[in-house]
Protein backbone atom coordinates (compact mmCIF):
# COMPACT_ATOMS: atom_id res chain seq x y z
CA UNK A 1 0.00 0.00 0.00
CA UNK A 2 1.36 3.46 -0.87
CA UNK A 3 1.93 5.85 1.98
CA UNK A 4 -0.07 8.99 2.55
CA UNK A 5 -0.34 12.10 4.70
CA UNK A 6 -3.59 12.21 6.63
CA UNK A 7 -5.13 15.62 7.27
CA UNK A 8 -7.77 16.06 9.95
CA UNK A 9 -9.38 19.31 11.04
CA UNK A 10 -9.73 19.73 14.79
CA UNK A 11 -12.37 22.35 15.48
CA UNK A 12 -12.21 25.64 13.62
CA UNK A 13 -8.52 26.49 13.80
CA UNK A 14 -6.31 23.40 14.28
CA UNK A 15 -5.12 20.86 11.71
CA UNK A 16 -3.55 17.48 12.46
CA UNK A 17 -1.12 16.07 9.88
CA UNK A 18 -0.15 12.40 10.27
CA UNK A 19 2.64 10.70 8.34
CA UNK A 20 1.47 7.21 7.35
CA UNK A 21 4.10 5.27 5.45
CA UNK A 22 4.90 1.96 7.20
CA UNK A 23 7.09 0.64 8.53
CA UNK A 24 9.12 3.74 9.53
CA UNK A 25 7.18 6.69 8.04
CA UNK A 26 9.93 7.70 5.64
CA UNK A 27 9.50 10.73 3.42
CA UNK A 28 10.69 9.74 -0.01
CA UNK A 29 9.97 11.63 -3.21
CA UNK A 30 6.24 10.83 -3.45
CA UNK A 31 5.63 11.30 0.28
CA UNK A 32 7.38 14.68 0.27
CA UNK A 33 5.17 15.77 -2.61
CA UNK A 34 2.04 14.78 -0.66
CA UNK A 35 3.33 16.47 2.47
CA UNK A 36 4.06 19.73 0.67
CA UNK A 37 0.66 19.67 -1.02
CA UNK A 38 -1.00 19.47 2.39
CA UNK A 39 1.18 22.29 3.69
CA UNK A 40 0.32 24.45 0.68
CA UNK A 41 -3.39 23.98 1.31
CA UNK A 42 -3.01 24.85 4.99
CA UNK A 43 -0.79 27.85 4.25
CA UNK A 44 -3.58 29.47 2.26
CA UNK A 45 -6.34 28.54 4.70
CA UNK A 46 -6.27 31.53 7.05
CA UNK A 47 -8.69 29.84 9.42
CA UNK A 48 -5.85 27.49 10.42
CA UNK A 49 -3.88 28.89 13.35
CA UNK A 50 -1.83 25.88 14.53
CA UNK A 51 -0.77 22.46 13.21
CA UNK A 52 0.01 19.21 14.98
CA UNK A 53 2.44 16.92 13.11
CA UNK A 54 2.73 13.26 14.14
CA UNK A 55 3.25 9.76 12.76
CA UNK A 56 1.43 6.46 12.74
CA UNK A 57 2.40 3.25 14.47
CA UNK A 58 5.72 3.16 16.28
CA UNK A 59 7.49 5.83 14.22
CA UNK A 60 7.30 9.59 13.96
CA UNK A 61 9.49 9.83 10.87
CA UNK A 62 12.71 8.21 9.63
CA UNK A 63 13.65 10.92 7.15
CA UNK A 64 14.34 10.21 3.48
CA UNK A 65 13.63 6.79 1.98
CA UNK A 66 16.97 4.94 2.10
CA UNK A 67 15.97 2.62 -0.75
CA UNK A 68 15.39 5.65 -2.96
CA UNK A 69 18.70 7.09 -1.79
CA UNK A 70 20.46 3.87 -2.76
CA UNK A 71 18.95 3.96 -6.24
CA UNK A 72 19.87 7.63 -6.60
CA UNK A 73 23.48 6.84 -5.64
CA UNK A 74 24.08 5.52 -9.15
CA UNK A 75 22.29 8.43 -10.84
CA UNK A 76 23.91 11.60 -12.10
CA UNK A 77 25.34 14.13 -9.67
CA UNK A 78 22.63 16.62 -10.59
CA UNK A 79 19.88 14.13 -9.68
CA UNK A 80 21.55 13.26 -6.38
CA UNK A 81 21.97 16.91 -5.49
CA UNK A 82 18.38 17.68 -6.50
CA UNK A 83 17.04 15.03 -4.13
CA UNK A 84 19.12 16.37 -1.24
CA UNK A 85 17.98 19.92 -1.99
CA UNK A 86 14.37 18.78 -2.20
CA UNK A 87 14.49 17.31 1.30
CA UNK A 88 16.23 20.43 2.65
CA UNK A 89 13.58 22.64 1.06
CA UNK A 90 10.84 20.63 2.77
CA UNK A 91 12.51 21.22 6.15
CA UNK A 92 12.78 24.94 5.50
CA UNK A 93 9.11 25.00 4.50
CA UNK A 94 8.11 23.59 7.88
CA UNK A 95 10.50 25.87 9.76
CA UNK A 96 9.19 29.01 8.05
CA UNK A 97 5.53 27.98 7.96
CA UNK A 98 3.02 30.76 8.63
CA UNK A 99 1.59 29.26 11.82
CA UNK A 100 3.20 27.29 14.65
CA UNK A 101 3.80 23.59 14.01
CA UNK A 102 3.75 21.28 17.04
CA UNK A 103 5.54 17.94 16.71
CA UNK A 104 3.82 15.14 18.61
CA UNK A 105 6.64 12.58 18.51
CA UNK A 106 4.94 9.25 18.91
CA UNK A 107 7.83 6.84 18.28
CA UNK A 108 11.15 6.54 16.46
CA UNK A 109 12.44 9.95 15.37
CA UNK A 110 15.46 9.24 13.18
CA UNK A 111 17.83 11.09 10.86
CA UNK A 112 15.95 13.49 8.63
CA UNK A 113 12.88 12.78 10.76
CA UNK A 114 14.72 14.16 13.77
CA UNK A 115 15.59 17.28 11.80
CA UNK A 116 11.95 17.57 10.75
CA UNK A 117 11.07 17.63 14.45
CA UNK A 118 13.75 20.27 15.09
CA UNK A 119 12.12 22.45 12.42
CA UNK A 120 8.83 22.42 14.31
CA UNK A 121 8.15 25.21 16.79
CA UNK A 122 7.26 23.04 19.79
CA UNK A 123 8.05 19.38 20.41
CA UNK A 124 6.34 17.02 22.84
CA UNK A 125 6.90 13.28 22.89
CA UNK A 126 5.59 9.95 23.99
CA UNK A 127 7.52 8.37 26.85
CA UNK A 128 8.19 5.52 24.42
CA UNK A 129 9.72 7.70 21.69
CA UNK A 130 13.34 7.18 20.66
CA UNK A 131 15.67 9.64 18.95
CA UNK A 132 18.63 8.98 16.64
CA UNK A 133 20.91 11.45 14.84
CA UNK A 134 21.57 8.97 12.06
CA UNK A 135 23.74 11.03 9.71
CA UNK A 136 27.00 9.39 10.84
CA UNK A 137 25.34 5.96 10.63
CA UNK A 138 24.68 6.30 6.90
CA UNK A 139 27.69 8.35 5.82
CA UNK A 140 25.85 11.69 5.67
CA UNK A 141 25.46 14.84 7.75
CA UNK A 142 22.14 15.86 9.31
CA UNK A 143 21.00 18.26 12.04
CA UNK A 144 24.54 19.56 12.61
CA UNK A 145 23.37 23.18 12.22
CA UNK A 146 19.94 23.27 13.80
CA UNK A 147 20.38 20.84 16.69
CA UNK A 148 23.29 22.70 18.42
CA UNK A 149 21.22 25.89 18.28
CA UNK A 150 18.37 24.07 19.98
CA UNK A 151 20.07 22.09 22.76
CA UNK A 152 23.64 23.43 22.87
CA UNK A 153 26.84 22.27 21.19
CA UNK A 154 27.99 19.73 23.79
CA UNK A 155 24.72 17.81 24.00
CA UNK A 156 24.19 18.04 20.27
CA UNK A 157 27.63 16.59 19.55
CA UNK A 158 26.90 13.70 21.91
CA UNK A 159 23.88 12.85 19.79
CA UNK A 160 25.36 13.76 16.40
CA UNK A 161 28.75 12.06 16.67
CA UNK A 162 27.61 8.78 18.24
CA UNK A 163 24.51 8.08 16.15
CA UNK A 164 23.19 6.31 19.24
CA UNK A 165 19.52 6.03 20.21
CA UNK A 166 18.40 8.30 23.03
CA UNK A 167 15.29 7.78 25.10
CA UNK A 168 12.57 10.35 25.64
CA UNK A 169 13.61 11.15 29.18
CA UNK A 170 17.14 12.04 28.06
CA UNK A 171 16.08 14.31 25.23
CA UNK A 172 13.64 16.06 27.56
CA UNK A 173 16.55 16.72 29.92
CA UNK A 174 18.54 18.01 26.94
CA UNK A 175 15.71 20.43 26.10
CA UNK A 176 14.84 18.82 22.77
CA UNK A 177 11.24 18.27 23.88
CA UNK A 178 9.31 20.33 26.42
CA UNK A 179 6.90 17.67 27.68
CA UNK A 180 6.50 13.90 27.84
CA UNK A 181 3.15 12.11 27.69
CA UNK A 182 1.91 8.58 28.05
CA UNK A 183 1.53 7.15 24.53
CA UNK A 184 -2.26 7.07 24.78
CA UNK A 185 -2.35 10.75 25.84
CA UNK A 186 0.08 12.23 23.31
CA UNK A 187 -2.37 13.23 20.58
CA UNK A 188 -4.85 14.67 23.08
CA UNK A 189 -2.13 16.71 24.79
CA UNK A 190 -0.73 17.96 21.47
CA UNK A 191 -4.18 19.01 20.30
CA UNK A 192 -4.84 20.80 23.59
CA UNK A 193 -1.56 22.67 23.18
CA UNK A 194 -2.41 23.58 19.58
CA UNK A 195 -5.87 24.77 20.62
CA UNK A 196 -4.31 27.03 23.24
CA UNK A 197 -1.96 28.53 20.63
CA UNK A 198 -4.87 28.88 18.19
CA UNK A 199 -6.93 30.74 20.79
CA UNK A 200 -4.39 33.58 21.00
CA UNK A 201 -4.32 36.58 18.66
CA UNK A 202 -3.37 35.01 15.28
CA UNK A 203 -1.44 37.95 13.82
CA UNK A 204 0.46 38.24 17.08
CA UNK A 205 1.25 34.51 17.14
CA UNK A 206 2.56 34.61 13.56
CA UNK A 207 4.69 37.72 14.23
CA UNK A 208 6.01 36.22 17.46
CA UNK A 209 7.02 33.04 15.63
CA UNK A 210 8.87 35.04 12.97
CA UNK A 211 10.68 37.16 15.54
CA UNK A 212 11.57 34.36 17.93
CA UNK A 213 12.82 32.15 15.09
CA UNK A 214 15.36 34.77 14.00
CA UNK A 215 16.24 36.15 17.44
CA UNK A 216 19.26 33.90 18.00
CA UNK A 217 20.88 35.19 14.79
CA UNK A 218 20.84 38.88 15.70
CA UNK A 219 22.35 41.23 18.25
CA UNK A 220 19.82 43.32 20.21
CA UNK A 221 20.55 46.45 18.17
CA UNK A 222 19.97 44.55 14.92
CA UNK A 223 16.64 43.06 15.94
CA UNK A 224 15.26 46.29 17.40
CA UNK A 225 14.01 47.79 14.12
CA UNK A 226 12.21 44.72 12.70
CA UNK A 227 10.79 43.98 16.18
CA UNK A 228 9.47 47.53 16.41
CA UNK A 229 7.93 47.20 12.96
CA UNK A 230 6.06 44.07 13.97
CA UNK A 231 4.94 45.70 17.21
CA UNK A 232 3.66 48.87 15.52
CA UNK A 233 1.62 46.86 13.03
CA UNK A 234 0.08 44.74 15.75
CA UNK A 235 -0.75 47.80 17.87
CA UNK A 236 -2.97 49.02 15.02
CA UNK A 237 -4.79 45.71 14.56
CA UNK A 238 -8.46 45.13 15.29
CA UNK A 239 -7.49 42.09 17.35
CA UNK A 240 -5.42 44.26 19.69
CA UNK A 241 -8.34 46.67 20.16
CA UNK A 242 -10.67 43.73 20.74
CA UNK A 243 -8.32 42.37 23.40
CA UNK A 244 -8.24 45.71 25.20
CA UNK A 245 -12.04 45.94 25.13
CA UNK A 246 -12.35 42.36 26.41
CA UNK A 247 -9.91 43.15 29.22
CA UNK A 248 -12.01 46.12 30.29
CA UNK A 249 -15.14 43.99 30.18
CA UNK A 250 -13.45 41.07 31.96
CA UNK A 251 -14.22 38.79 29.03
CA UNK A 252 -12.22 36.45 26.79
CA UNK A 253 -11.31 38.21 23.52
CA UNK A 254 -12.49 36.87 20.18
CA UNK A 255 -9.76 37.21 17.59
CA UNK A 256 -10.52 37.54 13.87
CA UNK A 257 -6.99 37.82 12.42
CA UNK A 258 -7.55 41.45 11.49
Amino acid sequence: MPGTIHLRRIGAHVALLQIDNPPANSLGDAMRKLFLEQLDALEHDLSIRAIVLTGTGKSFCSGDDLKEQERAATASESIRNARLADFANMLTRVESFRVPVIAAINGWCVGGGLELAVCCDIRIASTEARFVCAGVNVGLIASAYRLPRLIGVARAKHMLLTGSPFDAQTVERFGFVTALCAPEDLEKEAIALAERVASRAPLSVEATKRTASSAIDHAPQDIAKPFAGELYRLAQSEDHRAALAAFRGKQEPKFERK
